[in-house]
């Protein structure tokens, strides 16, 4: 039994085991091939999907340059554009072709609505047309975006000065002297100051005027012609003091100006600096002999000079001789004034001349020097009291009038 079982062939139920086991292989290895079979399929389904959006990417990328060149090239027109119109509105604007400059500069802001530069220097074309109010709503504008704009705060002061707004003005004036520029600030700065000085004279505030003229002397350099007309604004206010020592700045051994020394020698004049007026208003009438103004002021100054019994280094017999004819020339004017009517103590002073007419001589004077302080202090007060009567004197007696001055005692 045990070679037999050894030796037949396998039974039934061992078959139906067998057969089994090779389905199960058959089965493992189809879905082995199938499996094979997709994965290939999965990565190129992924490889096209992948490809295509790159592509789009790509598509996008290209597209956005393409429109950003465009727009470049779009703005860079317009703004050729409008530097085109506005080159060409600047160089009407300079010609004072105002109309035609407002034009060309509001075709320049159609390529660029917002362009500070274009708003401002079409408000300065609007001014030059009298169109302030215009051009005060574009320069409002610009100040509210830049107030520290020194073109802006001086086109504003401008307008104010024209309306009258001395206030506004005054600001706007300030603003323009400390705000900021782009180019010649110290230049521009010194200007705006000059034009307030103007304007303050004008309105005729020469307190302040005087004021700003000592800020802008302060800050003047070593141009003689800027000193020179700083004196000419001192000289306007009244300032002689400061007129004179601007004026000295303003000549040198190169720079005889005769406008310059015409100034210094009227404002030493002013200052009862007869000596010093002759000298500077010689040399200007000298230079020009046309200043018949300035050649009236030398003929009183060398007068005064010459007529004052008082200045040092003189001689006796020439004291005697002065006051002599100073006496002489007071009671003519006395006499004169007298007999044209006027009233007053005109009467007690030609009593006053008549006695001590004959004692004012060269023989009495040196007898008695103290006769000329005498006969000078009548002399004074026949020229003052003659003046308020009779008006200011000429000549002779307008030189004692200004000794006079020169002497009196407070």
């Amino acid at each position: 039994m045990a070679k037999a079982r050894d030796g037949v062939r396998p039974t039934r139920a061992s078959s139906s085991q067998y057969y089994q086991i090779e389905m199960a292989a058959e089965r493992s290895s189809a879905e082995t091939v199938a499996a094979g079979g997709k994965e290939p399929g999965r990565r190129l389904y992924f490889g096209r999907e992948t490809a295509t959006l790159a592509l789009l990417v790509l598509l996008a990328i290209v597209g956005f340059a393409g429109v950003s060149g465009l727009s470049r090239i779009y703005h860079a027109q317009q703004e050729a554009l409008g530097n085109r119109w506005f080159t060409r509105g600047a160089a009407d604007l300079k010609e004072q072709h105002f109309d035609r400059a407002v034009s060309e500069f509001r075709t320049a802001l159609l390529y660029s609505r917002d362009n500070y530069s274009y708003q401002l220097n079409l408000a300065e074309a609007l001014i030059g047309l009298k169109r302030s109010s215009e051009a005060y709503a574009y320069l409002l504008n610009l100040w509210e975006r830049e107030p520290e704009n020194g073109r802006v705060n001086l086109e504003l002061a401008r307008i104010a000065a024209q309306r009258k707004l001395t206030e506004e003005a005054l600001r706007y004036y300030h603003n323009t002297i400390y705000a900021t520029w782009a180019s010649d600030q110290e230049v521009e700065r010194k200007n705006a100051r000059l034009e307030l000085i103007e304007f303050l004279l004008g309105n005729n505030d020469k307190t302040q005027a005087q004021s700003e003229l000592i800020a802008l002397a302060a800050n003047l350099d070593d141009d003689p012609g800027e000193h020179a007309r700083a004196g000419d604004l001192f000289l306007r206010i009244g300032d002689d003091e400061h007129a004179l020592a601007e004026y000295r700045l303003g000549l040198n051994e190169e720079r005889r100006d005769p406008a310059v020394l015409a100034g210094a020698g009227r404002a030493a004049f002013e200052l009862r600096q007869y000596t010093l007026a002759e000298r500077y208003l010689q040399e200007a009438v000298s230079a020009n002999a046309s200043d018949t103004q300035s050649a009236q002021l030398l003929s009183t100054a060398t007068l005064v000079v010459k007529m004052d019994p008082f200045r040092r280094q003189i001689s006796v017999a020439e004291r005697s001789r002065i006051v002599g004819e100073a006496f002489a020339t007071a009671g003519q004017r006395l006499k004169s004034c007298f007999d044209a009517g006027a009233a007053g103590g005109q009467s007690s002073l030609g009593q006053e001349w008549e006695k001590l007419k004959g004692q004012i001589t060269e023989a009495g004077l040196r007898r008695n020097p103290d006769l000329v302080e005498v006969a000078m202090e009548l002399v004074f007060r026949i020229e003052r009291q003659s003046s308020a009567a009779c008006g200011l004197p000429t000549g002779t007696d307008l030189a004692l009038l200004l000794i006079a001055k020169l002497h009196e005692r407070n």
